[in-house]
């Protein structure tokens, strides 16, 4: 019965949506109030639930979307991407500029949040689009494809890092196996993909972008216009980094770097420091700080560095927000949509179904991913859920750790759809359809989990059940 509600709210929201043509924001929040009175939860509690994820869908991101926004908004004005754009053409060419974005989005996207890295990265595509005639969206999914291959692959983001210690798996290792299936879901969710839709044209939102030439002149030098914009991956770089080479521990749980650095430093000074650095580093590599640091040197570096005065800027940085207002609408009604959906229980009913089925372990981690995924909507609550469901099966199969993260990570990416943020954010950045986002972002997001669950299977059926740490060795 609750999967039979999930799709009851999905055809409520079609019909809401293309056939009434109401707004996004009011069909998500009718639709959520359906699925909350068929899922029996009472009536007033379907409120709380609603507020409640509205509230917590925009505590974890809108200060990662405001401050996204007004960085963007910075190097959009400025006349940096215009610097980074004709760089990276000089440097690619247009044949190859796919290429460059696939890259540039890796990089970027590797220890960032996906919605942090697509917000930094947007006016570059914007910008690309404008100044080389290339359609919009040829370039915009290599780039959201990168970040969510990135996103959904790999540590140091969040579900691969979680699920990692709840599968027992070598963050390490798991990073190395992540990689392998890096090259062929960018190019074929990112590359070849984005050749089918290149001839629809788009442009972005209005109030979003706007296209204007800036002589070469009062732009910013290049070192600095790319300094600023990659400022938020280098802090998170640092995180990340310590993450890795300093264990990370499971959510929640806090690690004190000052006992860290006592272990393994003995002179008192240098532990001091060592201690309140790392400390300090783990800090502002945390999303919201790296791009709160990162506006306030763009403040300085691409605006009054250029001459402009402070009350010029703020006026500019809150126009970058208004215009994101719809949008942030969007993504609070579909956090409110999802957590309607958990709340009546799907989680606990896939979890009785998909304990019980005996098939091989990657596949059936991939299956259940895929099905909360479905259901919650977002890819890193349907890799946390599945991960503890499978832990038992994965123990007693003596399949991979590494392969078992790999392969939930990848089932968490298919079937998103309205309930998902990252639906939202590419249909309102792209300024596509209902029906395109579908054959789009849909589409692309299930390439990339396919992509990921083949390497998973290659890996472990002509690998055997090997140490994940001589899976590179035996490809290479």
């Amino acid at each position: 019965m609750p999967l039979i509600i999930v799709l009851m709210g999905i055809i409520l929201l079609l019909l809401l949506m293309m056939v009434v043509k109401l707004d996004a924001f009011f069909s998500l929040i009718i639709t959520a109030l359906f699925v909350g009175l068929l899922s029996g939860i009472p009536l007033l509690e379907i409120i709380h639930v609603i507020c409640n994820g509205v509230g917590q869908t925009m505590g974890n991101i809108i200060l990662i979307l405001c401050f996204g926004a007004m960085l963007g908004k910075l190097i959009e004005h400025s006349g940096a991407a215009h610097a980074i754009v004709y760089k990276l053409t000089a440097l690619f060419g247009l044949k190859k500029i796919q290429y460059a974005i696939l890259i540039t989005g890796f990089l970027v996207g590797l220890p960032m949040m996906y919605n942090a890295s697509f917000l930094v990265l947007i006016p570059i595509i914007y910008t690309f689009a404008s100044t080389t005639g290339l359609p919009l969206l040829y370039l915009g999914i290599p780039l959201a494809a990168t970040l969510s291959i990135a996103h959904g692959y790999l540590p140091p983001h969040p579900a691969p890092t979680y699920v990692s210690f709840i599968y027992g798996a070598d963050l390490n290792k798991t990073l190395l196996v992540g990689l392998v299936p890096v090259i062929p879901a960018c190019l074929f969710a990112g590359i070849y993909l984005s050749k089918f839709f290149k001839h629809i044209k788009v442009s972005p939102p209005k109030n979003l972008f706007e296209n204007k030439h800036i002589p070469e002149e009062k732009r910013p030098g290049l070192a600095i216009s790319i300094f600023t914009a990659i400022t938020p991956v280098i802090l998170m770089l640092f995180g990340a980094l310590i993450d890795i080479f300093i264990q990370t521990p499971p959510k929640g749980v806090q690690l004190d770097y000052m006992a860290i650095s006592a272990s393994f430093i003995s002179i008192p000074l240098f532990n001091s420091v060592a201690g309140y650095l790392l400390t300090t580093l783990k800090f502002f590599s945390e999303p919201n700080m790296a791009l709160l640091a990162a506006v306030l040197l763009g403040i300085y570096t691409l605006g009054i560095r250029r001459g402009e005065t402070m009350g010029e800027i703020m006026k500019l940085l809150g126009k970058s927000v208004s215009a994101i207002g719809m949008i942030i609408l969007i993504i609070g009604a579909g956090g409110a949509f999802s957590f309607i959906l958990r709340e009546g229980g799907v989680n606990e009913y896939i979890g009785q179904i998909t304990a019980n089925i005996q098939v091989n372990p990657l596949l059936l981690a991939f299956c259940t991913a895929a099905i909360l995924r479905l259901a919650v909507g977002s890819a890193t609550v349907a890799t946390m859920t599945a991960a503890p469901i499978m832990l038992p099966i994965a123990l007693s199969s003596g399949v991979s750790p590494e392969l078992m993260v790999l392969a939930t990570g990848s089932g968490s990416l298919l079937f998103s759809h309205f309930n998902d943020v990252g639906f939202w954010m590419f249909k309102e950045y792209f300024n596509v359809s209902i029906k395109q986002t579908f054959a789009i972002w849909t589409v692309m997001e299930s390439i990339v989990g396919l992509v990921g669950l083949g390497a998973c299977l290659l890996m472990d059926q002509f690998m055997g059940r090997i140490p994940a740490e001589n899976i590179i060795t035996a490809l290479f």
